[in-house]
């Protein structure tokens, strides 16, 4: 049986205050902001302010960063105080750590990735995120094999599913992997960096409708 009835949603890779916007209007549980200059979707610390200001509460603010300088993420934090913080680089435990804030490790899953060995070496981390590889660090749009994520019942961090989800995909994924979130990005973009309030409807709408299917199941068994 399932131990989370509620997929978590994040829609990362903001940009605009109106998408920011739309995205909380639907009930997303989380945004997530690019702190890593190589990206498409990079926000400068300046920029965060205004963005998070869109944020209602209860909706969490993500900056994502890749073997960011200590300077960096803390300049990102006294712009977004309440935000969680995650790490796509090769950034050790205690590196992720060293901040004293709540943090997501991304995990690339590739041939040989061994999930439970990364919960293993990131014991403080309060998510995993597993995405698929890429030539580039974070995020590459891909979808990686979900038959490579170890059982719900193995798990022992909440693990976050991204990489190349959309509407027409994620209720696959939930169904296959049961993981407590989804984050989503170029899924859900009209063009890099902007992204579609009706594509973020779909995929909200696609996510509930996979969480009925388990609520469903939950009650057969019962």
């Amino acid at each position: 049986m399932r131990t989370v009835t509620r997929t978590r949603i994040k829609i990362c890779g903001m940009t605009r205050p109106e998408d920011v916007e739309s995205a909380c209007r639907l009930d997303v549980d989380a945004v997530g902001f690019v702190c890593y200059e190589r990206s498409p979707r990079y926000v400068p610390a300046e920029r965060l302010p205004a963005l998070a200001a869109e944020l209602p509460p209860f909706v969490t603010p993500v900056l994502l960063f890749v073997n960011a300088p200590s300077g960096a993420v803390e300049r990102a934090l006294e712009a977004v105080p309440h935000a969680l913080l995650q790490f796509h680089g090769d950034e050790s435990e205690a590196d992720c750590g060293c901040f004293g804030r709540a943090y997501v490790r991304a995990v690339a899953i590739g041939d040989g990735t061994d999930l439970l060995d990364w919960e293993r070496r990131y014991p403080s981390a309060c998510a995993l995120l597993a995405d698929a590889p890429s030539a580039e660090f974070g995020g590459s749009g891909n979808r990686f094999d979900w038959n490579r994520l170890p059982a719900l019942q193995r798990r022992s961090l909440p693990l976050i599913m991204a990489g190349g989800l959309s509407a027409s995909n994620v209720r696959s994924a939930i169904r296959a992997a049961a993981p407590y979130g989804v984050d989503v990005s170029s899924g859900v973009e009209q063009e890099r960096g902007i992204k579609s309030e009706a594509l973020m409807r779909e995929f909200v709408a696609a996510v509930r409708a996979a969480d009925a299917d388990s609520a469903a199941l939950d009650e057969d068994h019962q």
